[in-house]
């Protein structure tokens, strides 16, 4: 694939899905000349003999019509190669300058991809599918989780949106790169990594332990519920691949012919974006061709609108599921939705990712700078902002919580955040529990005991190795029952008038 001409929405899935999908937009690419014409010849210091005296004075004519600011930096490199200590490869330190000026852009989707850095990313746009199955950027200088993708070992290992990786199997990423993040987390499937999280409004850093796996490639999952006696049909869509659209496509076909849906719910809850194309397509199923379905920004003022060769609205109401896990692709699909169709948007503020970057050819390495920002369709600024939701609604508190990790049974008059996760486990299964907060008082006890007899454990009173697992495995299945989702319970209703 010829990635010099392609812009990108992107969130960089190579990422943590270790593959994935790209995230590329069809726009029209703006004119580039990124010469990968390398000519300079590396020298090791010594004096070059008689024969290449023609050479050097071909080489001094160029540089003396090179500008002067390129002459200084040819020299600078030229004097770091003769006298520092230390032997220093001439590539080495033109990388360096590269990522220096990228770096004085203070941007965080802007960046310089060496040789090695070029053929991970690569990797990605070929669908290597081994990882956890999460989403990372850089954010305020800090590596960031967009969002662990539904059924990844991420997300059933607790990642959560806006998590920032502190740690990777003890090694600090604070000064890291995303890719050169990624690239300590990255690993065969069945092998483990443990991320050092600092969690938005915890105190202390927790370690989270994830098990590698192969992220399974179906991007959009469906389903047919009933809501005083009308057929609802949903389309989940977890991330936009290259097949998203004929996925989409194809079930929402069938649920239109041989279901007869009378409405139709569109969870990207938890759904990091990707490819441009394939939202365009799908959006084209409700949209008409006069609709704009993105706007675009650059350098403070508004570019043009863009359109779908859409089909026209559909007969039947519409609500869109989103969260703080929904980035990117996802809200523009969700912007749409909420400026041009109108439909209900169900949930809480989306992640705020509005930029879009251009990859060019530079050399064997990859410059990626951010060329605009892209507005929702009535041009609203999405970036840093998030798609707001019409109707508002919370999960319960235990959708949020993480599992439990520690090494020592949580007992009677402890007070840290492993009992606090305990306590909403345990209130989330309909335990009585006053207190949330961490202590663990003798209400708890009870709860625990309680639990413990009912589910055939040992009774202590402690939360041991075997009374923490069943808790999870018992807080994972609440979590999957649809029952308990109150956000698609809220849009069925709304769909259907109930």
């Amino acid at each position: 694939m010829n990635i010099s001409k392609k812009l990108f929405i992107s969130m960089i899935l190579i990422a943590l899905l270790i593959g994935g999908v790209a995230t590329g937009l069809t726009m029209q690419a703006m004119d580039t000349t990124a010469s990968d014409q390398e000519t300079e010849e590396e020298t090791d210091g010594k004096i070059e003999t008689d024969s290449k005296n023609d050479q050097d004075e071909e080489s001094k004519s160029e540089k003396a019509e090179t500008p002067a600011e390129f002459q200084s930096l040819d020299r600078a490199i030229d004097l770091i190669q003769a006298n520092f200590v230390n032997k220093v490869e001439r590539q080495e330190l033109v990388n360096g300058a590269i990522e220096g000026m990228v770096s004085k852009l203070d941007d965080p989707y802007s960046e310089y991809l060496d040789a090695e850095m070029t053929k991970q990313f690569n990797q990605s746009l070929e669908s290597s599918f081994e990882g956890i199955g999460a989403e990372v950027t850089k954010r305020n200088e800090h590596i960031t989780i967009i969002a662990p993708l539904k059924g990844s070992p991420a997300e059933e290992a607790g990642i959560r949106p806006n998590d920032r990786v502190i740690e990777v199997d003890g090694e600090s990423v604070e000064d890291y790169t995303v890719y050169e993040a990624t690239s300590l987390i990255r690993g065969e499937k069945g092998t483990d990594v443990v991320l050092t999280i600092d969690r938005p409004g915890n105190e202390e850093t927790i370690e989270i332990t994830i098990t590698r796996d192969t992220i399974p490639l179906t991007t959009v999952y469906s389903d047919v519920m009933e809501q005083d006696g009308k057929k609802v049909g949903v389309l989940e869509i977890r991330s936009f691949g290259e097949g998203t659209a004929k996925e989409f496509n194809d079930q929402l076909l069938k649920l239109e012919d041989e279901e007869n849906i009378e409405g139709l719910v569109i969870d990207v809850r938890g759904n990091p974006g990707g490819l441009f194309d394939s939202v365009e397509s799908i959006l084209a199923n409700f949209l008409g061709p006069d609709d704009p379905f993105v706007m675009t920004e650059r350098r403070g003022e508004k570019g043009e609108a863009y359109y779908t060769n859409g089909q026209g609205r559909k007969d039947y109401p519409i609500a869109v599921l989103i969260n703080e896990g929904s980035a990117s692709a996802s809200e523009i699909l969700a912007a749409a939705f909420k400026e041009v169709v109108e439909s209900d948007i169900i949930g809480e503020t989306t992640f705020g990712k509005g930029t879009v970057q251009q990859a060019m050819e530079l050399g064997d390495g990859m410059l990626k700078i951010t060329v605009m920002n892209w507005l929702s369709p009535h041009g609203n600024q999405i970036n840093e902002v998030g798609v707001e939701p019409t109707i508002e609604v919370k999960q319960p508190d235990y959708f949020y919580t993480t599992l439990i990790q520690t090494e020592e049974p949580l007992k009677y008059n402890m007070n840290n955040a492993e009992v606090e996760k305990a306590q909403i486990m345990l209130k989330g299964l309909g335990y009585e529990m006053d207190r949330t907060d961490g202590y663990f008082d003798k209400q708890t006890t009870d709860a625990v005991e309680t639990f413990q007899q009912e589910h055939d454990l040992k009774v202590t009173g402690e939360i041991n190795e075997k009374t923490e697992e069943k808790l999870e495995t018992l807080i994972l299945e609440a979590v999957e029952k649809t029952e308990n989702d109150l956000q698609l319970k809220r849009a069925l209703e709304e769909i259907t008038g109930s």
